[in-house]
């Protein structure tokens, strides 16, 4: 079970909850059987769940939260004291009223003042007792007979049809409430029947499903950030929906951002989830994306919730991407080879290279770079391909070692040059990048495929990785 915590990201330097005007908030909750123990308020946040108020109940199970701002809006919780068991209810504008609850029948919990959240408890009842209903239905449908299954898919229907109406209910009978809203939110869009459409669009259910995801959301809404469903949503809708390229995530996302910049809160929230989902990427052309981020939203931008540590962060990953961004030229490399005299990348005139940037002690290399040279001497020579290799001197290592980690190998036909510990800090020392830097290595091996113009078309990816994307290529004609 997910359990509450204090901290979400080490980008944040402020507090989560919502700095809105003034009028306080103050929640009575009276929570059995618990007495002189610490119960915790804490709420949604994506997939967080922070504490952001504590109080200690006295002998009668009885404690208020209370603070002289108001509290953003959403779906909060009440944790226990083991910080592991919860209740969720809602905070929107009503701030001022009373919670009654024992962890024996929570079931029953009451709520004093707060209209919002009886309708809310109210939804919850309702779903959950549907909920079962259909799990039920879903498991007989799957071991029956055709008859029965038959039944079972009528009755599914049925209550779909019925949870269905009663969210239309709620929020015809709410239209400005906070449950509304997230309802709303939740809502996906139904692609209507249309054959004609279909006909002549194959894309047409998916191009439809795109452009009415998001008719119920208002970006600018900080009360979304506040839930457990709106992280799920941004994920699906850049995972399946968002064309996989860079340019195209940039777009959304400045899309999303330019609505949210209204709302300090969700501005921060977007720009976090952003931030943090594109610091490792999944995919080598998201590289483009992370320096988007950089340049357009904090380059020349301060924001009080970031920390040195995370600006630094921020900074530091992306002078790191800006170099080997997929598609541009390679940085230039000019170190000595095994007689001593200098070679440069660029010297080498071929229609791809494969750059390899590896320590000679490490134990990954040592199995690694041979299968390299499998490959190299079986099929990748036929086609032209030359091997920069750059051993890296990291600490303890001699170049003795580099001598030896060719020869039991017997890396033959390479380009092999040596970027020394003293080589690497006088570049440093001179305020130029150095190679580590401009390749972004932080692994070993880091491999780099360049075409003939030495522009990169694939990096941080495996030999046979490697292997199948030049198949590709050159079956593509490239």
């Amino acid at each position: 079970m997910k359990k509450f915590v204090a901290v979400l990201f080490l980008f944040y330097a402020a507090a989560l909850c919502a700095q809105s005007p003034a009028g306080g908030y103050q929640i009575k909750v009276t929570l059995k059987p618990f007495k002189n123990q610490y119960i915790y308020l804490g709420h949604y946040y994506g997939k967080q769940l922070p504490i952001i108020d504590s109080v200690k109940l006295n002998d009668r199970s009885e404690g208020v939260f209370k603070g002289p701002k108001k509290l953003g809006g959403g779906i909060y919780l009440i944790g226990f004291p083991d910080r592991a068991n919860r209740f969720e209810f809602l905070v929107g504008k009503e701030q001022n009223f009373s919670i009654v609850a024992d962890t024996a029948h929570l079931d029953k919990i009451a709520f004093i003042g707060s209209a919002e959240n009886s309708s809310f408890k109210a939804y919850q009842e309702f779903m959950g007792k549907n909920g079962r209903t259909l799990d039920e239905l879903y498991k007989k449908r799957g071991g029956s007979s055709v008859a029965d299954s038959l039944k079972a898919n009528k009755e599914i229907d049925s209550i779909s049809k019925k949870i269905t109406a009663y969210r239309t209910q709620v929020m015809a009978k709410e239209p400005t409430g906070l449950l509304t809203t997230l309802l709303k939110a939740m809502r996906e869009p139904e692609v209507p029947s249309n054959p004609e459409a279909a006909k002549k669009d194959s894309l047409y259910a998916y191009r439809y499903f795109k452009k009415h995801y998001w008719d119920d959301v208002n970006f600018w809404d900080d009360r979304l950030a506040r839930t457990p469903f709106f992280e799920g949503r941004l994920d699906k809708y850049f995972e399946q929906l968002v064309y996989p390229a860079s340019d195209s995530v940039n777009k959304e996302m400045d899309w999303m951002l330019g609505y949210a910049t209204a709302s300090d809160e969700m501005q921060k929230f977007l720009l976090l989830k952003f931030v943090n989902r594109y610091l490792n990427m999944k995919y080598m052309w998201e590289d483009a994306v992370f320096v988007h981020l950089y340049e357009k939203y904090f380059a020349q931008k301060n924001y009080d919730w970031l920390t040195d540590k995370g600006r630094k962060m921020i900074t530091d990953r992306a002078y790191s991407l800006m170099a080997n961004i997929m598609g541009s030229p390679a940085s230039e490399i000019e170190l000595p080879d095994t007689t001593g005299k200098n070679v440069t990348l660029y010297s080498l005139d071929a229609p791809y290279t494969l750059v390899v940037i590896y320590d000679p002690t490490c134990g990954h290399c040592k199995e690694t770079l041979p299968k390299i040279d499998s490959f190299y001497q079986a099929k990748w020579k036929g086609e032209g391909m030359k091997i920069f290799a750059m051993a890296k001197q990291t600490e303890g290592v001699k170049k003795d070692d580099w001598f030896t980690f060719i020869r039991e190998r017997g890396l033959k036909g390479w380009t092999h040059v040596y970027y020394s510990r003293e080589a690497e800090q006088a570049r440093v020392s001179a305020n130029v990048p150095s190679y580590a830097q401009l390749y972004d290595v932080q692994s070993f091996p880091t491999l780099y495929l360049l075409d003939k113009d030495k522009r990169i078309i694939a990096k941080k990816v495996t030999d046979k990785q490697i292997d199948e994307i030049l198949d590709q290529r050159i079956k593509a004609g490239k």
